[in-house]
């Protein structure tokens, strides 16, 4: 066993990890040192340590979530699983929590103006897929680990892994859960993208954060469609990030409209909160915004072809759920917009579109906007449409025709 440098194990004893009883705990405290120090030029922005025990009181936080219908499907189903971490790697020792910093604020953003209106894509989907920068920074941790600890064992997970990041960055001092349900950390705000890496390698953990949110509600406040239901609780049904991310047509005409021009997630609860004012983080280059691609023209995306849709998304987190949703949201920008200049390819959309989502939310459109061409192209729709869904949403157009039109309400008012 070579001590310098904490170099542990042979090659007889690196699948079973023996050997690493023979340290004591101030070798891997030393090891953590190291790590702590090498972070940034792994890419990292902030690490923390904590141990793999059980998230015993998670467990009926989840359970209570599930019962009361929060979810949003796209969890992983069992909580056992969320909670446990041996169900991940076979006896855990620890875990590295890692945080990477992503930018907040767009250089020279276009503004939309009438007849070139525009979508938003939050700032999660800036750049490259957080999935892949992430997965990027966790195997440059693992290879700096077993380098020097041959016999670690590693699972790295990222979003869509089983156990919950915010909970794990919490334990290891990253930061603290926000009202908004977001890690806060000191440094970073909230901008920052998650992971983990549970392993056999028994770091010492460090101490959680004790700074809160205090008396701020802001982030409650300002959802737009009340999907905080309570200090960090998130009903995700009524979350416009999830709405975005859902393929099927949007029924609640509520919801439509408190999308606004968001083509993808949401970031209100997050530029709201005073924790976030003056943080930006341009040093990630991977995650750096294209302007044109993050407020991209709405119309365009109307005809946009999968091809062309993964050259222009195909980078971006937003991406993951395909083109439709994209598509839908952008025609309720334009309902939202009150764009009369879309009139013409919503009509054609609402006659010729294989996707009944699709056609349902273009008569929604055509009925918010207006005017004798979206009332003509409704009522022609109406005579052969035989999808029931978007036949009810044509119906419902229809009938902003006769008095019972809605006012100009600002729900989810779009962002220029």
């Amino acid at each position: 066993m070579e001590k310098e440098g904490i170099r542990v194990g042979t090659e007889q004893q690196s699948e079973r990890f023996a050997g690493a009883e023979e340290l004591q705990p101030a070798d891997w405290r030393q090891l953590k040192e190291q790590l702590q120090a090498e972070a940034a030029k792994l890419g990292i922005d902030k690490i923390g340590f904590s141990s793999a025990d059980p998230f015993v009181e998670l467990k009926d936080i989840l359970i209570r979530h599930r019962e009361k219908g929060f979810e949003s499907g796209f969890e992983e189903s069992d909580i056992e699983k969320r909670v446990d971490p041996a169900l991940t790697l076979v006896e855990p020792r620890s875990i590295i929590s890692i945080a990477v910093a992503y930018p907040s604020k767009l250089k020279d953003a276009p503004r939309s103006e009438p007849g070139a209106y525009r979508g938003i894509l939050s700032r999660s989907a800036w750049g490259q897929d957080y999935h892949h920068v992430l997965r990027n920074r966790l195997a440059r941790l693992e290879a700096w680990i077993r380098e020097r600890v041959p016999g670690a064992r590693t699972a790295s997970l990222v979003d869509t892994g089983a156990l919950v990041d915010r909970a794990v960055a919490e334990r290891a001092g990253i930061g603290w859960v926000g009202k908004n349900c977001c890690v806060i950390t000191p440094e970073w705000g909230s901008w920052v993208f998650l992971g983990e890496l549970i392993t056999n390698v028994p770091f010492p953990p460090d101490t959680p954060i004790t700074e809160s949110c205090g008396d701020c509600t802001l982030c409650i406040d300002s959802c737009p469609t009340g999907a905080l239901v309570g200090p960090g609780q998130l009903n995700a049904q009524r979350c416009v990030s999830f709405l975005t991310q859902t393929k099927g047509l949007i029924e609640d005409d509520e919801l439509k409209r408190k999308i606004g021009n968001r083509l993808y997630g949401c970031d209100t609860c997050q530029i709201v909160c005073p924790k976030n004012k003056g943080i930006h983080a341009g040093h990630q280059l991977e995650l750096q915004p294209d302007p044109e691609v993050v407020k991209p023209l709405l119309l365009p995306l109307l005809s946009m072809s999968n091809r062309e849709f993964k050259e222009r998304f195909g980078h971006s987190a937003a991406a993951w759920r395909g083109r439709k949703p994209i598509q839908r949201n952008a025609i309720l920008a334009l309902g939202n917009f009150r764009d009369a200049s879309s009139v013409p390819q919503l009509a054609e959309l609402l006659r010729k579109d294989e996707r009944p989502e699709i056609r349902g939310t273009a008569a929604w459109a055509l009925g918010r906007i207006g005017g004798e061409t979206a009332r003509e192209a409704l009522d022609a729709a109406w005579e052969t449409e035989r999808d029931e869904a978007a036949r009810r949403e044509i119906g419902k157009a229809r009938a902003q025709f006769t008095g019972e039109r809605q006012g100009d309400e600002q729900d989810g008012d779009p962002i220029r």
